[in-house]
């Protein structure tokens, strides 16, 4: 009852947050797209993880600051553990025991975002130094923070705060005690300082939960990469037991929550069986996919037929298409792209259009501003009449149970990270592969380097 009334009052500060940013971009579209940057909402994600941890916190009548262990709350950004004799956890409607002084830590892993203005260009330098993100050859890895930091100055001034992302387990509801820790890959907090908090807690068991559906070289896997290092380089952490959760797109609770906010959001057009259901995915470099062996695609593709499968065994059969945003540089990213399949849909006549961000749990940029804005505009543009976006699931409460379940499974399978070889994130193994991202990462950096003298000498030649 008490996680019920938490994941309430947690509804209501997404809702209030969600309300004011779609306010100020509606505000926003109204001005010319020179004067837009600035006015960009700038929700801070430490703002947006504090309301949920205050939420949390309200339930023990605690006024503790939220950035500290908050003793006897039911959730919380860092719940306690209770002393019990043993942990009885339930799934499935079976009940099941750990041994007393067993320590479940839970470590969230996401992308993170910037706080303000100001820390705009250091995310970004954080964000393409990271060879996950732009994979350029070992023979030229030197020229990776170079890079990184001609990218971060010439797109900090596009870029605004808008990763939200927030703590919501329901493991309590399950009668599992657990610490519960958020580390970001490339801002505040980073993983660093959630594995330091790990240690301080004495943590005996982790279960490793990115908050992707999907598996990516450049989201999960990079993520995964880096806890790989930090614990081999560490005798104590090289013997804690850890589950990795890679993956969560198949589940069915996912799935059935994914198809309900779909399902809710055709009722609000006035032909709902017209409406063509439109998956916007985040994107990756082709050569991730082919050159690589990254999941990412498969799996995205798999979780649509899932959905799909799921709409129609509810009498929903609306034709639907796959597409993908956020690509970035001179490189083929996956295709369809979403900007361009949009345009292509209006030419065909499609009236009515309901934007799903499959690959999102949370509200930030590529929903609020990049979907709700940017796609938006395009799509109406482009002659599409009726528009429409499935939000994000937020605490949906079917989804949430589902990923306290997927921890749970998990617990039993842990085992000890440095002992652990993830085929996925050794992707540097085959030397054809290798060759090949030789080849496109010495072009992407040879054209992403020579750019800007190029663009300077085009302004110094026209008269």
């Amino acid at each position: 009852m008490a996680s019920q009334h938490g994941c309430m009052q947690f509804q209501r500060l997404v809702e209030k947050d969600q309300q004011y940013i779609r306010q100020t971009s509606n505000d926003i579209l109204k001005l010319q797209p020179k004067q837009r940057l600035d006015a960009r909402p700038f929700r801070s994600r430490h703002q947006f993880a504090g309301n949920v941890a205050s939420a949390f916190c309200s339930l023990s009548g605690s006024s503790k600051d939220v950035n500290k262990p908050v003793e006897n709350s039911a959730l919380s950004s860092r719940a306690s553990f209770l002393n019990a004799p043993s942990q009885h956890g339930k799934l499935d409607g079976k009940t099941f025991c750990f041994v007393s002084e067993e320590k479940i830590g839970v470590l969230l892993l996401n992308l993170g975002g910037p706080d303000t203005l100001h820390d705009v260009e250091p995310f970004l330098f954080n964000l393409f130094a990271d060879p996950d993100i732009i994979r350029l050859p070992r023979l030229f890895r030197f020229l990776q923070q170079p890079l990184a930091k001609l990218i971060s100055v010439s797109r900090a001034p596009k870029s605004k705060e808008g990763y939200a992302h927030a703590l919501r387990m329901a493991l309590q509801a399950k009668q599992i005690s657990a610490n519960v820790y958020i580390g970001m890959r490339y801002w505040y907090p980073f993983t660093e300082e959630a594995i330091h908090q790990i240690k301080r807690d004495k943590v005996t068991r982790l279960v490793v939960l990115p908050l992707y559906p999907q598996y990516s070289i450049s989201t999960s896997g990079s993520s995964i990469r880096l806890l790989q290092s930090i614990f081999r380089e560490d005798p104590h952490l090289a013997r804690l037991p850890v589950s990795i959760i890679e993956s969560w797109y198949n589940r069915r609770g996912y799935i059935k929550a994914m198809a309900t906010q779909i399902e809710k959001e055709l009722m609000n057009f006035s032909s709902p069986e017209e409406v063509m259901i439109f998956f916007s995915a985040h994107g990756v470099p082709l050569s991730y996919v082919k050159d690589a062996g990254d999941p990412y695609r498969d799996q995205m593709e798999e979780c649509i037929s899932l959905i799909m499968a799921e709409l129609k065994s509810r009498g929903v059969d609306n034709p639907h298409i796959l597409a993908y945003q956020s690509r970035v540089g001179p490189v083929q990213w996956l295709k369809p792209y979403t900007d361009e399949v949009i345009v292509e849909l209006g030419q065909k006549g499609t009236k009515s259009l309901l934007a799903v961000p499959v690959s999102f749990v949370s509200e930030h940029i590529e929903t609020l501003e990049e979907i709700d804005m940017e796609y938006r505009e395009l799509a109406l543009e482009s002659g599409i009449e009726n528009w429409g976006r499935v939000p994000t699931l937020g605490c949906n409460s079917s989804f949430i149970t589902d990923l306290a379940d997927a921890v749970i499974e998990a617990l039993p399978s842990a085992s000890s990270m440095a002992a652990s070889k993830n085929p996925r994130i050794e992707v540097d193994a085959d030397p054809v592969h290798r060759a090949i991202s030789v080849f496109f990462g010495s072009l992407f950096a040879f054209i992403l380097l020579l750019a800007p003298k190029l663009l300077l000498a085009m302004r110094n030649a026209v008269p």
